[in-house]
């Protein structure tokens, strides 16, 4: 199954001038928990990724003003991508590997075109194949500090 026919098209994108508060409202609405983050809208050229994790562990955790926040300093910088015309496998292998829910989908100039979440995967792979990815991405971090 290739990618194009599990992803959801056209994700709601932020730009880095945009606030925290505007990120959460946005996330909120879309009930999503993370957010390609563009050059901008036009363009749609992926520069990171924000999710509500960051915001809540760096904008609320810090007392930092989430109307004054931009969201530049919080985001993750370069993600993991696919292309929509790849195998799922490698999309799921990416989540695997990189412990993270969701994946830009990206055109050959690095625009947003979509996004493959957790949900899709669910929805549309086989149990079996969700069942792997879920549990690999679920994995506790291992410490690098020896005990």
């Amino acid at each position: 199954m290739k990618i194009r026919e599990v992803m959801s098209r056209d994700p709601a994108c932020c730009v880095l001038t945009d606030n925290a508060q505007t990120v959460a409202r946005i996330l909120c609405d879309r009930n999503v928990g993370s957010m390609p983050v563009v050059a901008d809208q036009q363009s749609r050229k992926l520069v990171g990724m924000i999710t509500d994790r960051d915001l809540c562990c760096t904008v609320i955790a810090q007392g930092m003003d989430p109307k004054t926040t931009q969201i530049a300093s919080l985001i993750a910088l370069a993600p993991l991508t696919c292309r929509d015309g790849e195998n799922i496998e490698t999309c799921e292998r990416l989540m695997q590997e990189h412990q993270v829910r969701r994946i830009p989908i990206v055109d050959a100039e690095d625009r947003v075109i979509g996004i493959v979440s957790q949900a899709d995967l669910a929805l549309r792979d086989k149990p079996e194949r969700v069942s792997k990815t879920i549990a690999e991405i679920s994995k506790p971090v291992r410490s690098s500090i020896a005990a």
